[in-house]
């Protein structure tokens, strides 16, 4: 039995910062470094990039290869992420030219076969959108699968000293190097809870800093916040977990972090990869140590029989105004604009879509900013020039000929184009998962089997406790923490207890009901509720409050990333 296999994260998103993979190969001991590009917005901007510039990847990838590619060869560090996206064949070409530049030998490989846009005539007609069920129609932009980690695998297999990838799932960066290291067995079910431990440890790492103190409801307790280090997964044979940092950086890893980010951006316990599916409700968090929390006791099930597909379309062009209304009669002078606006445009029809949205201040606030309300005016349209300047300057024209006060928060602009997201599900068998090697030779990576029996549920956590909770006029926050994100068109909203008595309160008072009468944009829509007694937790999946997707939404908090938190400032009614 090996030593557990220290995987490192450097990159949580497309813009994270460019110093963290130099800070982690030099900060201490790991054996691979990984780091994720790939939301689905991401997929958008690298399709639109590819258009313009002829290549999809993260350039800024690059950028990191070149600071610590020297450093990483000397230690024997592999490195495997997913920026490779929409060319991950032309990205690992790049980083070889640029390693001979350097005088450097490297092994690069590559895997992709998730790109499903130019086999879409033939099997995009049976796509079904996972959240409406209405059939695909229309052409994409962008259509990826997400793979898993067998691909990584094979290339770590054949001695790839970098591997990058297409759209696998973000887990997937720390299952394939875990199963590499341990060999675990991917075709049965024996390793099957190793498996889904990895996956919990990816899950967990994925988004950097946030596991290590960042975004963290208890920020006041997170030391050196300014510059916070970025997680290690300590990944063991059976599976389980040291979630840790570099010793000496900022942030803070105890069984909080680790629960905000296990409640990240989730749905149902039974979380889904395609290499197995994880149970939620199994997991256990102990605190270890000072910065060392231990994952362990996951169950895992077999990889369910179809991929999820990441659609991008183009949804037309969108533009926004502004409109600042200071002191009394905020409301009046909110509507008498809008009439005035759509006058003059010829009526709200003009536009596919119209979405005006009034925040109304105290007038009697001690500041001009703070009496100041807004009023948000957004319009869409299939014609860039009818969302473009003959809707921003309308509104401008406006200036001396309306509501006392007028004054806009910017001038006329231009439209801007927006996408829209749909996910789907496709047969694996539409899926051709492939593994360029260092050689330059090609492997087809074949599917895992199909039929594997699943095991039986275990039973469910139970909390023995007298139930303490926020009182009649007091806020959640003052009991509770939470964390919140994103899923295409839906957000979901984890809010977890420190005790059991807290998570007794929560089990028993906070219902889906509650959550639509505490936040008033769920009010009209679905709102799933599941519990994680394990972690002490709650879990609402909200559909629908992000519209067609982060990159068609025009939510305030178009990624719900501040979710949470207003749930968490919400009087308890009582």
């Amino acid at each position: 039995m090996k030593r557990p296999v220290r995987i490192a994260n450097c990159s949580g998103f497309f813009g994270d910062r460019l110093a963290a993979a130099q800070e982690m190969v030099e900060g201490g001991p790991i054996d691979v470094l990984t780091g994720d590009w790939l939301a689905e917005l991401t997929m958008l901007l690298l399709a639109r990039q590819k258009m313009k510039h002829g290549t999809g990847y993260a350039r800024t990838f690059h950028q990191q290869m070149e600071q610590v590619l020297p450093t990483v060869l000397d230690k024997g560090i592999k490195v495997v992420s997913n920026a490779g996206g929409l060319d991950p064949v032309a990205s690992a070409q790049a980083i070889r030219e640029m390693a001979a530049d350097k005088g450097l030998t490297v092994k690069v490989a590559s895997v992709s076969g998730d790109d499903l846009l130019p086999r879409f005539a033939q099997v995009g007609g049976q796509w079904k959108n996972l959240d409406t069920g209405e059939p695909f129609t229309g052409h994409p932009l962008s259509a990826n699968a997400y793979l898993g980690a067998r691909g990584i695998v094979a290339a770590l297999q054949a001695g790839a000293d970098v591997v990058v990838t297409g759209r696998v799932t973000d887990a997937a960066l720390a299952i394939g190097p875990a199963a590499w290291w341990h060999d675990w067995d991917l075709d049965s079910t024996q390793d099957l809870d190793a498996l889904a431990g990895s996956l919990v440890a990816g899950h967990v790492i994925e988004c950097g800093a946030q596991a290590t103190g960042g975004n963290y409801a208890f920020f006041r307790e997170v030391p050196g916040l300014e510059h916070v280090g970025f997680p290690i997964a300590e990944v063991e044979a059976d599976g389980s977990t040291v979630i840790t940092k570099h010793p000496g950086t900022g942030g803070v890893v105890n069984v909080g972090t680790v629960t905000a980010q296990l409640l990240y951006e989730i749905g149902a316990p039974e979380y889904p990869n395609p290499d197995v599916v994880a149970r939620f409700d199994t997991i256990q968090l102990t605190q270890e140590g000072p910065d060392r929390v231990r994952i362990s006791g996951i169950k895992g099930d077999p990889a369910p029989a179809k991929l999820k597909v990441c659609i991008n379309l183009e949804g037309g062009w969108r533009n926004r105004m502004s409109f600042v209304l200071s002191g009394l009669r905020q409301r009046e002078k909110a509507a008498w604009l809008e009439d005035a606006l759509f006058r003059r445009l010829g009526g709200k029809q003009r536009f596919d879509e119209v979405d005006v949205r009034f925040v109304e201040a105290p007038s009697d606030a001690p500041t001009q900013e703070q009496a100041s309300g807004r009023l948000h005016i957004t319009v869409k349209s299939g014609d860039e020039r009818v969302a473009g300047r003959a809707f921003s300057s309308a509104a401008i024209e406006l200036a001396l000929a309306n509501y006392p006060g007028f004054f806009a928060t910017g001038g006329p602009s231009e439209a801007q184009s927006y996408g829209v997201y749909w996910p789907a599900l496709v047969d694996r068998a539409d899926v051709t998962e492939t593994v360029v090697h260092p050689t330059g030779s090609r492997e087809v990576v074949a599917a895992p089997p199909r039929n594997l029996p699943v095991a039986p549920a275990t039973s469910s956590v139970e909390i023995a406790a007298e139930p303490v909770g926020p009182a009649a006029g007091e806020p959640l926050g003052a009991h509770f923490a939470a964390r919140s994100g994103d899923k295409g068109g839906n957000a979901n909203v984890g809010i977890y207890a420190r005790d059991d008595a807290g998570y007794a309160w929560l089990a028993a008072n906070l219902t889906a009901e509650r959550v639509q009468q505490l936040l008033a944009e769920a009010r009209d829509l679905e709102v799933r509720r599941f519990e994680l007694p394990n972690l002490r937790a709650l879990n609402f999946v909200i559909v629908g409050i992000l519209g067609e997707g982060v990159a068609s939404s025009v939510a305030f908090d178009a990624q719900a990333k501040g979710l949470g938190e207003y749930l968490l400032s919400r009087v308890w009614p009582g």
